[in-house]
């Protein structure tokens, strides 16, 4: 005689099978480091359908893509619009996530006027800095004890090791950094402070930070991680230049945070690597030959490549405190328009429907 539960096996069957579905990323690697997404507008006001569900099923952290930048955040003199960056940490508040704030100091999206005076003139050194510290007391002022961590710096080398000749550097020299991490210290001594850069796998671009870092750290200025923004191709860069990136920083004593992942799965017109927005070419049909939709072999890459590098960060995930894509799926991906302008890509692990491409855990 059968057992008289066995007609409920079925249905215990599709219960632990809804159980597991249910299982997001931020699940999985719980214990190793945060998963986190890049939002805009739509996303944290709730605007995008769908949005908030993908957000509290998979995502343990959130970064403002654009919306804090200096651009939007504070496009003229004495005004300041906060309504992305309000509804931003309600967002993040709302699912308990670990929030970024990026970015307080970069050479691009920061609107002319910051650097010049009501001339039009040049500023000389101290009234940008204290413009630049005004800016920074203001933004991490407003969001002390709820913005998590901040991207204080983006961005300041050039890809052998050299000072990039910003408006920042060549106005104030390259103490703007020390200066730019003071300040968020001083307003909230509790918020982690990031350094952020792309292309930290090259090793030259890669020892100029943490030299700077270091430095910076040996004076009492606190950095506490780098971030290693992840703008990387189908099959480059190469997880042995990941892996010793990871390796380094970690030695050098700094947190390890993985920032702006993605994978561009098209063709370029140059061997350019990285995220330089300055170079951006024209649209055309040749660099973008997956209008339609992305073939069965090339996604099939494209989870390959995020499941090798996904194993490499859970090897050390007593290093690395967060893996941050830069985008929530496809459709929302900055790389549709660069480095070639009204591009279909396909960088993202969600697709434009918010669907996972596959599992690789």
């Amino acid at each position: 005689m059968k057992n008289p539960l066995y007609f409920l096996l079925p249905f215990v069957f599709l219960f632990s099978c809804q159980i597991s579905k249910a299982q997001g990323l931020k699940d999985h690697f719980e214990n190793d480091f945060y998963i986190g997404a890049a939002l805009n507008m739509r996303q944290v006001n709730g605007s995008e359908k769908g949005a908030d569900s993908l957000l509290l099923l998979h995502f343990s952290s959130i970064t403002s893509e654009n919306g804090l930048k200096w651009g939007p955040v504070h496009p003229k003199e004495g005004e300041y619009r906060f309504d992305f960056g309000d509804a931003f940490v309600e967002m993040g508040e709302k699912i308990d996530a670990f929030i970024v704030g990026h970015t307080l100091v970069w050479h691009q999206q920061t609107p002319d006027w910051v650097f010049k005076d009501s001339e039009g003139k040049f500023l000389d050194r101290e009234n940008l800095l204290n413009r630049m510290e005004n800016h920074i007391s203001t933004l991490v002022g407003r969001y002390k004890g709820r913005i998590d961590a901040w991207d204080v710096v983006n961005e300041a080398f050039e890809e052998d090791g050299s000072w990039r000749k910003s408006h920042w550097y060549n106005l104030i020299g390259e103490d703007f950094i020390e200066r730019a991490f003071r300040k968020a210290h001083e307003v909230d001594p509790e918020v982690q402070l990031i350094y952020n850069d792309y292309n930290v796998w090259k090793p030259e671009k890669r020892k100029a930070i943490l030299d700077m870092a270091k430095t910076l750290k040996a004076k009492g200025v606190r950095i506490d991680g780098i971030g290693m923004q992840g703008h990387y191709r189908l099959n480059f860069p190469s997880l042995d230049l990941i892996e010793q990136a990871i390796l380094d920083i970690h030695e050098a004593g700094f947190e390890v945070h993985i920032t702006e992942l993605d994978v561009d799965v098209l063709p370029r017109p140059s061997d350019v690597e990285g995220a330089d927005l300055s170079l951006n070419f024209a649209e055309s049909e040749e660099w973008n030959p997956y209008k339609e939709g992305i073939s069965p072999v090339v996604e099939q890459e494209l989870v390959d490549r995020y499941t090798s590098l996904f194993a490499l960060f859970k090897k050390y995930g007593d290093k690395i405190s967060r893996v941050t894509f830069w985008g929530l799926h496809d459709g929302s991906s900055w790389l549709n328009n660069w480095p070639v302008r009204g591009r279909t890509n396909y960088p993202l692990l969600f697709d434009r429907e918010k669907g996972l491409k596959g599992r690789f855990w």
